[in-house]
């Protein structure tokens, strides 16, 4: 029945995620933590991480891993088919009607509608994340972390994945004692 599962989470968590990755984060944070409990918190920030340190879309990677881990290879399958051709078949069957369709006010309020939707799911992952962050190192490790990442990220301008690597050197050679 597991196989059921993964297929629903996966299936359910790519089909709502409007806008993408980002937005299917949250929904995939719910099915793999809170509903089914393949992954803690941190594992599945640690999933995310690594997820983003590798090229390509993150949901995919996500249900690769999580899928992998919970039935090996078929589980592996399953999860990135309930990914992938959710979105395969929309993008074909819909690409004519939404150019068709591309100015109507309609579209445009629907599509402005979600983003605040959007935001806040974001916002609830980060607070959640961030809150297992704190419990587990300190308020000051995580804002110095955090400051670090936003600093390399936002004024340096390098690219997330480095910065992530660099996280995870500082997590292993210095974090490492401390815990």
């Amino acid at each position: 029945m597991e196989w059921l599962n993964l297929l629903l989470g996966f299936f359910l968590s790519n089909v709502l995620g409007y806008g993408g990755g980002p937005a299917s984060i949250p929904l995939m944070y719910q099915e793999i933590v809170t509903h089914n409990r393949w992954a803690t918190d941190s594992e599945f920030s640690n999933i995310i991480a690594l997820g983003n340190t590798l090229p390509g879309p993150i949901a995919t990677k996500v249900a690769a891993f999580v899928g992998y881990d919970v039935l090996g290879i078929a589980g592996s399958v399953i999860a990135l088919a309930a990914t992938v051709v959710p979105s395969a078949v929309a993008l074909v069957l819909l690409v004519k009607l939404l150019q068709k369709h591309r100015t109507s006010p309609v579209v445009k309020g629907l599509t402005l509608l979600v983003q605040p939707v959007i935001a806040v799911m974001m916002a609830l992952l980060v607070w959640q994340l961030g809150a297992e962050s704190v419990g587990s190192i300190g308020i000051w490790q995580s804002l110095g972390i955090a400051a670090a990442a936003y600093w390399l990220m936002e004024r340096r301008k390098i690219h997330p994945a480095i910065v992530i690597c660099i996280a995870f050197v500082y997590g292993g050679a210095v974090l490492s004692h401390f815990i």
